[in-house]
Formats: C-alpha cells, structure tokens, sequence
C-alpha cells in the first residue's frame, strides 16, 4: 500500500535531520534570498563562521570563483595537489608524501582564537598529529540536495570545485621539532596560551557585512568550559526543556513581555542591532532565532558549572551563545556589545537608521557620502532625501520619545470617534507593542474594521482628511488604497515570483502612516513640561473577513510574525500576510475566520482567534507573543 503523502514528508524529514553532514558554510554568490533562506533552514550543521567550516558550499563551478569567494572572506590557502588525495600505494609512499607537501605551522594564540573553540577542540589542534594542515573544500550546491535527495551523505570527490590548505599568516617555523611532551603537559600549555589576549582584529564596522561580503568577526574569545565527572552528574538536574522549545517556530511557544533571561537577550539585542547596521541579514536571523528561544525559556539560566549545557541545549542556540552566555554570567557583560556601542562608526550608522524612513541600506549610504550627524545631512543632502526622510529628520528628537500607554488609549480613542463620525458602526484593536503589554510605545498602531463591508471601501482617504482638518494629523507620510483599489477582494496568491506585485510585501490593507500632534494641548510657554511631542501613528483598515489576520500581523513580535509565515509555508502549504491567508497549491483565499455555517465573527478578537485554530497553532496571548 502507498504510503500516505504526508507520511513520505515526515519519513525524509526525519532522514535528512539524522544525515551526518560535516559543518558547512553557505556561500550567498547567484542565491536568491528566499532560496538562501530555504537552504539554511535545510542545512543542520550550518555555520555563520567560514573560518570553523569544513565544507563551503555554493552555486560555484569554477576554481577561479572558489578562489575570489575564499579571498572575499579573508581565507588564504595553497592550492592541495590532486595527487595528494589519491590512495596511496603503499603505507612508506603515504608517509613520505606527507614528508614532503605537508609543513606544520608554529601555533600561536590566533590559532585557538575561535567564537566556537571548545577545550576539546584547544587540545585537538595540540595533541593532534603534527602533519595535518587544515584544508577548505569548496563543494557545488548540488552535493547537498542531492545527499538530501539520496539520503545518505554522498561522497565529495565528484562535486569538489576546490580544495587548498589554509595558509597562516604567521611566518612557518622550519625549525626542527622539539622532543615529545606528555599530553597532560601540552595540554597545560594550551590552556595557559589560550586564556592570553589576542591581537585585535579590524572592527566589523571597517568592512562590509553582508553576506557574502568582506566580514571581520570580533575576536572575542569564549572562556574555556572546564567540567568535572560530579558536574556531568548536575546536568542530569537541569530543568526539563518545555515541550514547546523543542519547535523552532517561536508562534508555537508562549514569550512573555519581561522573561527570566531578560539581561542577557538585552546584550544579545544590542549584538544584533550591530549586524543589522553593517548589514549582515544572516546573522541577524540567527540571532533573533536564538533571542526569541531565550525569552521563551520559563527559568533563570543557572549560574553554577552547568550554564554551558544548559544555553546549548536549546534550539537556535549551541555553543556559540552558550559561550556568549558564559561570558555574560562571568563578567556581567559582553564584550562585543561594549565594543559595538563605543564603536563610532557604527554609533553614527545608528542615528541615521533611526530617522524614520531610513533603512540600514540608506544610513550606510549617508556614512559613505561622508554624514557623520543631522546636520550634515541638512546642510550636504537635504534636497537628495525623499519627503518622509525630511519629515524623519525634522521630528527626530520627538519620535524618539516613548509614548505612555495612557496617551496611546487617548489616541486611538480619537481615530475611532472619527471614523464613527463617516459611518457608525466601526470597531477597533490597538495593537502592536501597545498590545503585547509594553509599558510605552514608539508609535500607535490601530486596526479599524466594520461588519459591513461597504464602510471600509476607501475609508482610509476621509478618514485621514477629517482628522487633518481637526488638527490631529500634521503630515501624511504614507496613504495606501489598494485594497479598496480591487474592490476588498483578498489577492490570490500568483506564487514566488517577486515580478507578480499583487499580494507581494508585508500586505496589501489599506493604510495611513502619518504623523499625530494633539491640537488642543498647548506648548508656548508651558513647553517644558508639557512639550507636546510629534507622534508616528499607523491607521489601518480590514475588511470584517480578514481582520482576524490584520490583528494578529500587526500584534506580534517581528520573530513570532516572521516564523508564522515560515510555519504556515512549510506546514501547511498556505501563504500568510495580514491581508489574509492564501493557498499555496492554487492561490485562493482561504476562510479561517468564518464559523462553521459561513456566518462572520462576532468579533474582531474571536475572528483571531479562530486564525490560530486554523493553523492549527494552540491560542497565544498578545502578551506571550513578544518575541522582539
């Protein structure tokens, strides 16, 4: 009998997770980034260091294009004889073919200077044998998948582009070597060399970060984890991992506003902040995988011997910020953190990414053109920014400040009189940050939806001109029409293809961004203490059918939202925006919302309700869904 389709899915998702890949890095040369995406979700043994990389792989044919991608990468290596990898005749061939191509380099503190160096790792490059050179390999992208297709790891020999020892900067010793030491004294000796300062690298903010672009680490080294028999036995008495940390998809899991771990995902936030600055997409994804992981992890990391074991464990983690974690709990910081917000450059990049309307993209440009603050930009560039950059400029310092929950309720509270005022009959959800239980907000976010279907059509446009002329909103930043534009009909998914604009982006409502100031509280000469700050406002207005999906996309965290869309693509084959869930398979709307009977949701909160139990997701809270 065939097996069921969903059973042969399980079967060869299992196969490809118990695969025993080495540790691979992904080139991102000719992939494109839902595709580069794909293909990191699918690699179990990925890393985001090339330098702790067994096997490089990528869309790469040619040794020429191995050679420039290793060099982008700051990987030197001499090209390995193809004769060297050949079987040898005899054992005395092997061993003076070894003899002759192979020179040991002196180790020094830069070589156990790694973010992912275990004591394990420390003594195998010392104790290991003295005429192994560490090698790259650069692989064809067809290797894996078709490993994954097969089921078993295949052989490199017939998808190997490159292979070269990776060549040290360090002037090579040819010295003859001294006598054997006993193990217990090497590895003594590499402890004492490891635990040295290393020689500083260059600032990440000195070279490009993006992926596949020239990037610089920070040399931070992790403290090395000693652990005793007795402690093997305290790991045994870690708290049980929750089942629901055993997803990788955090809108499975419950995070709350303030979690146990909250000190360490603030240092881990500003690291983060950090990579999207300089532009490194993957190791923002990483990052925020692992701070959503934390914060949905119900206990206090413990501070004993076992806080290694404990962080590693967790998915989206491992070592790397096991170790991260480790230097938190010992010094109470973490050094790249520090050296993130002294870093000028990257201060500078900061104040420009937080005008609003400029990407990370646009403040490196500023950078570039030689800005170094507001000034600058007025004075050098005022005529090359867009309308909403100068509006961003202009109330930099008032959209900096927070808004309390009190003024956010007062806000909303206005909108939705006034929308009455066109029609009555409207119903609103504050949502956003407002939502998931912060205490101040950035901006107000409100979706406003009504159970006839004919009061939102083209809603947005008098809505916005009756508060304008109340005095309410001072600019308008943004006004989109397009969901009144095809008659509220939800877009058919038209598949992956970025060229097929309709129902491509973060959804396609009808919305307002605009800029909020209370005409009626006065500034003049009561301004310090009551300076009546510009506000950033976004109004957007559902149809009753889709609310739901306009209230759950617009409440949750940028991790939960973005893990959503993950979950129902690769679970349940549907494609999901606040606009509405769609079908994968033919594109067609598809109706979560509704009841059994086809009758509407008798509310706005019960019609998101209901998404979840569509998905098949168990029911979160706004306050468990602040995943940052």
């Amino acid at each position: 009998m065939e097996m069921p389709s969903d059973a042969r899915s399980r079967k060869r998702s299992a196969s490809h997770m118990a695969l025993s890949f080495p540790i691979i890095f992904l080139l991102s040369a000719n992939l494109g980034s839902q595709e580069l995406q794909d293909l990191e979700e699918q690699i179990p043994t990925l890393t985001y260091d090339i330098n702790e990389a067994e096997v490089v792989l990528g869309k790469v044919t040619r040794k020429e294009r191995a050679l420039f991608e290793l060099r982008k990468h700051k990987i030197a290596t001499e090209e390995v004889d193809p004769s060297d990898r050949s079987a040898p005749s005899s054992p005395s061939q092997s061993q003076s073919r070894k003899r002759a191509k192979v020179v040991t380099p002196a180790l020094t503190s830069s070589d156990l200077d790694s973010d992912t160096a275990s004591d394990g790792e420390v003594q195998r490059r010392l104790i290991g044998p003295a005429s192994v050179v560490p090698t790259v390999k650069v692989v064809k992208l067809a290797w894996f998948t078709e490993s994954v297709k097969a089921g078993e790891v295949l052989p490199l020999d017939d998808y190997l582009v490159y292979e070269g020892r990776k060549v040290s900067n360090t002037p090579v010793k040819t010295a003859q070597s001294p006598p054997a030491e006993k193990a217990a004294e090497v590895i003594k000796r590499a402890l004492a060399d490891a635990s040295r300062q290393p020689t500083r690298s260059p600032r990440p903010g000195s070279s490009r970060g993006a992926r596949g672009e020239t990037y610089t680490s920070h040399p931070v080294r992790p403290a090395l984890v000693r652990q005793t028999t007795s402690e093997h036995e305290i790991d045994a008495q870690l708290p049980p991992v929750p089942s629901y940390l055993h997803t990788t998809y955090s809108c499975q899991r419950p995070t709350p506003v303030h979690p146990p771990n909250e000190a360490f995902i603030e240092e881990l936030t500003k690291i983060r902040t950090a990579r999207t600055l300089i532009g490194d997409k993957i190791g923002v994804r990483a990052y925020s995988s692992a701070i959503a992981t934390i914060a949905a992890y119900p206990y206090t990391f413990q501070t004993a011997q076992v806080r290694f074991t404990e962080v590693a464990r967790l998915p989206g983690c491992g070592n790397k910020i096991a170790s991260l974690f480790q230097e938190f709990k010992d010094t109470g910081q973490i050094r790249e953190a520090r050296e993130d917000e002294s870093d000028p450059k990257l201060a500078v990049l900061k104040l420009f990414h937080d005008i609003w309307g400029v990407a990370e993209t646009t403040a490196r440009d500023f950078y570039n053109r030689g800005w170094r603050d507001l000034d600058d930009i007025v004075e050098y560039g005022w005529e090359t920014l867009t309308r909403v950059q100068q509006i961003g400029v202009k109330y930099y310092d008032e959209f900096k400040v927070r808004i309390p929950r009190a003024e956010v309720e007062a806000i909303a509270s206005i909108i939705l009189d006034h929308a009455n005022r066109v029609r009555e009959g409207f119903e609103m959800v504050i949502v956003g940050g407002y939502r998931r239980g912060k205490a101040t907000s950035g901006d107000v976010d409100v979706v406003l939806s009504h159970r006839d279907e004919s009061a939102t059509q083209d809603l947005v446009g008098r809505l916005v001109v009756l508060l304008e002329r109340a005095g309410y909103i001072t600019h308008t930043l943004s006004l989109s029409t397009a969901n009144s534009d095809r008659g509220q009909v939800p877009v058919a998914w038209k598949g992956d293809d970025r060229k097929n604009k309709a129902g491509v982006g973060f959804d396609t409502l009808d919305k307002a961004l605009v800029v909020w100031q209370d005409p009626r509280r006065k500034t003049g000469d009561t301004a310090a203490q009551d300076p009546n700050p510009h506000r950033r406002v976004d109004i957007i207005i559902s149809p009753w059918k889709t609310a739901g999906c306009a209230v759950l996309g617009w409440t949750s965290g940028m991790t939960f939202q973005r893990d959503l869309r993950r979950y129902c693509k690769r679970e349940k084959m549907l494609k999901f925006d606040s606009s509405g869930i769609r079908s994968r398979r033919d594109g067609s709307w598809v109706d979560f919302e509704s009841g059994p009977d086809g009758s509407p949701a008798p509310d706005m909160l019960t019609a998101e309700r209901r998404v979840f139990a569509g998905l098949g997701l168990e029911w979160r809270p706004p306050e468990e869904r602040c995943t940052g």
